[in-house]
């Protein structure tokens, strides 16, 4: 059955003024009102219109984000008109909104039709009544989430970590009013597609799709669906069912007796989606049919992976890690200690996880649809088997979770609460419950979606202050009980990091946790803090880095650019929302001390402290990924801080907001590859271990070289199998490891040719000596411009 769509998508118009002054009740009085008329965009944000008709500054240079807060208590009118076809009298329409921002009213042919106050899951309104064949008019009104947020009453036991309290009950993502990695940029708009359907009569309204069994070659699908019909008998109806890989189909008809069901599904031969690394990411394109003998009543198509995911963990940390010991080859990964492990396994397999956090794309949402397919492309091209979307953020749309599903990077996915203790009434709480249902039921059927989490860093903003987390009754209580309904056969954590009653309170909790976040003093990243961390996996580490100084010269204007401790615009753009507070903490500062650890001294002028910057950036990021594929099952992997930024800054991201790529984005391509040789300091009083880690399904013969990047000396050679999925020690470097000396390690593995380097000694190290050494680094394979570096 055809049923009409009519986008809403493109041209309004948008009229604004100070919510507290406003007369304006009805969408007539918009018309008495005499206010001027902006044109807008929808999908869209307020503040990108009002830079397109030049009332607002390009808030990403110098300072000027700050105007931003003078709009925080306006209110917000979208219009524009549209026409409809003729149609059927008493034919049902709805009007759905997949993102509104935040606490809308909306008005069709002056009726009011509905209101929202999450801009988190979409909205659908009937529209029925208002809806007239011809021209229509259509208005909404966006209220003041800060005025809304100030009608709150505040209980003693809601705290706020990043001191943005204006976050706990207004469903908006954290970042938006201010955070250490995005400027404070509440907004306002539609900011995700806007149409208008008509709602049939009959309907499938569900399909679930999950994997039961594993069976050799064939695999149980189970199958949930529900339906909505007005016809009086079902009997005659029945579902159909139809999946196709790559020319492997699979089909069953199943008989109706009521409007919901299950079944199974035998695949014979079943096609397994795996993630990065591991195998294929295959795919079932699946029509699921309502039917009525020959005719199709309704139909829904997906795509689906065939695989199971389980998460082996336990409730505290224990064990210790590997150490290579003793000179000759030698198996060095195990079985995860039963003592402390956190492990992903997909179809039965350990899958040792290496990804990064995934962050706002930029302070304006309804630009992340532009910015999503460049920055997944970097994503995949480092290597990724597994990103975290981060609990501060919105919930990425299914374009973003299609792209992992197609390439195999798997997704830890918070829900979206970070760094406070949340509103506990019980109106609250029902609101986190419709949101969670409405996620839930969104992104379930995407294979790549590894594991539910309830949030980022809550449980800590309980722990430490001696307050248990189990009270939260949003990640004890409402999130487990829509998962269990929505969702039952994912994993699902508390919290990132999770404090679990074994970890306990306060102090005592750090290093107990089996996922941790590693940030601490950012001394010399080879220090006791990580290379002696407990962590079995790492949800959170970074180290600063600078962007390029191309992109620099974007967003800081020529007077500020240097000295930059002196530049109320580098401090403005470090990013902290209250620097101008006693509490203010400079995170530039953190970047300098970094510089300071790894060379000595901070250099005194653009160019050199940005280079600088980056290459302590790039081989503490290089280590840390290193130390966990050295540590693996006993690290089950590690999620780094970040990816990609979503403003311009100074931050851990590896690429900053314009796509300049940091160099670490280029050694961190090379030590997340399947097959990686490794050298290590840890047990290297004979000599430097050198490692071998194969993190793929399949055995890989590798002929290595290690040579001296002074001498060109080879120290080390040879060739060898690792079996799928393990760590080797090849053989002990006879080298002097407190000497300061650069190793070149080139190797080939299956037939193809790879490179990593491996800087031996302690700091400080000669900045212009290691300058002078990034050449022969880049050369190796995988090969990049060294004279671009930090440019």
């Amino acid at each position: 059955m055809t049923m009409q769509t009519i986008p809403l998508d493109g041209d309004w118009q948008l009229t604004y003024l100070p919510e507290a002054a406003s007369k304006v009740r009805h969408p007539d009085d918009l018309i008495q009102a005499g206010l001027m008329r902006v044109p807008a965009r929808v999908p869209g944000n307020v503040e990108l219109d009002l830079m397109r008709a030049g009332e607002l500054p390009d808030p990403f240079v110098g300072r000027n984000s700050r105007s931003l807060r003078a709009l925080e208590l306006c209110e917000w009118w979208y219009a524009r008109e549209f026409d409809v076809p003729h149609y059927a009298p008493g034919t049902p329409w709805e009007i759905v909104f997949e993102g509104l921002d935040t606490f809308a009213t909306v008005w069709v042919n002056g009726m009011e039709v509905g209101r929202s106050d999450n801009m988190f899951i979409p909205h659908r309104f009937d529209v029925t009544d208002a809806l007239r064949p011809g021209p229509n008019q259509i208005a909404v009104r966006l209220g003041s989430a800060l005025a809304q947020a100030r009608r709150h009453h505040y209980d003693v036991g809601q705290v706020s970590w990043e001191r943005r309290d204006e976050c706990q009950f207004v469903r908006k993502p954290a970042h938006t009013w201010g955070w250490d990695i995005m400027p404070r940029a509440v907004s306002a708009g539609i900011w995700r597609s806007v149409r208008l359907r008509q709602r049939p009569a009959t309907a499938i309204e569900q399909v679930y799709y999950w994997t039961q069994a594993l069976r050799g070659d064939e695999a149980v699908l189970g199958v949930k669906y529900h339906f909505r019909t007005d016809a009086p008998v079902l009997q005659r109806l029945a579902m159909r069912f139809r999946g196709e890989c790559e020319g492997h189909v699979f089909e069953c008809d199943w008989p109706v007796e009521f409007i919901t069901g299950h079944l199974p599904i035998r695949v014979p031969g079943a096609r397994l989606w795996w993630p990065k690394g591991y195998g294929r990411p295959h795919l079932y394109t699946v029509t699921a049919q309502l039917r009525l003998g020959d005719q199709v009543l309704d139909e829904r198509t997906e795509r689906i992976g065939i695989r199971t995911i389980d998460v082996d963990r336990t409730e505290r940390a224990g064990g210790a890690p590997p150490v290579p010991v003793g000179r000759h080859r030698r198996r060095l990964d195990a079985e995860p200690s039963p003592d402390g492990h956190f492990v992903f396994r997909v179809n039965g397999e350990p899958v040792l996880v290496k990804g990064s956090n995934w962050v706002p794309l930029d302070p304006f949402h309804s630009r992340d649809a532009s910015r999503l397919g460049q920055a997944f492309e970097l994503l995949d091209d480092v290597g990724c088997n597994m990103v975290r979307c981060w609990g501060g953020n919105v919930y990425e749309d299914h374009a973003f979770f299609d792209l992992c599903d197609e390439r195999g990077v798997m997704v830890w996915q918070d829900f979206a609460f970070a760094c406070n203790r949340y509103p506990q009434t019980a109106e609250f709480l029902d609101a986190v419950r419709l949101e969670a249902e409405a996620v839930a039921a969104k992104l379930r059927n995407h294979p790549s979606l590894a594991i539910w989490c309830g949030g980022n860093e809550v449980d800590l903003a309980y722990s430490r202050d001696g307050l248990r987390p189990d009270q939260n009754r949003i990640t004890r209580e409402v999130l487990p009980q829509v998962l269990h309904r929505c969702d039952p056969y994912r994993h699902y954590v508390p919290c990132s990091p999770y404090v679990s009653p074994q970890a306990g309170l306060r102090g005592e909790s750090y290093g107990r946790q089996t996922e941790q976040h590693l940030w601490g003093r950012r001394d010399f990243f080879r220090g006791p803090f990580y290379s002696q961390h407990t962590a079995h996996f790492v949800g959170e580490t970074g180290y600063h880095g600078c962007p390029n100084v191309s992109s620099i010269k974007r967003f800081i204007t020529p007077q500020k650019l240097w000295p930059w401790s002196e530049s109320d615009e580098w401090h403005h753009h470090s990013t902290y929302h209250w620097y101008e507070l006693p509490i203010s903490r400079p995170r530039n500062d953190l970047m300098a001390h970094e510089v300071e650890e790894m060379f000595g001294h901070v250099p005194d002028d653009l160019d050199t402290f940005a280079l600088a910057s980056q290459i302590a950036q790039a081989e503490a990021k290089k280590y840390f990924i290193e130390l966990t594929r050295r540590r693996k099952w006993h690290t089950g992997g590690i999620l780094w801080w970040n990816l990609l930024d979503g403003w311009p800054q100074f931050s851990d991201a590896v690429v900053d907001y314009y796509l300049g790529k940091k160099l670490a984005y280029h050694y961190i391509r090379r030590v997340q590859q399947p097959v990686c040789l490794m050298l290590a300091e840890q047990g290297a009083q004979e000599g430097l271990p050198l490692i071998v880690g194969n993190d793929s399904s399949e055995d890989a013969h590798v002929r290595y070289r290690v040579q001296d990047a002074e001498s060109a000396a080879t120290v080390a050679e040879g060739d060898f199998t690792v079996p799928a999925n393990q760590n080797w020690l090849l053989e002990r470097v006879p080298v002097d490891p407190s000497q300061q000396r650069l190793y070149l390690i080139a190797w080939e593995s299956n037939g193809t040719l790879l490179g990593n380097h491996y800087l031996a000694g302690d700091p400080p190290f000669d900045l212009a000596q290691y300058v002078r050494r990034l050449p022969a680094i880049a050369a190796l394979e995988r090969p990049f411009d060294p004279r671009t570096v930090a440019r």
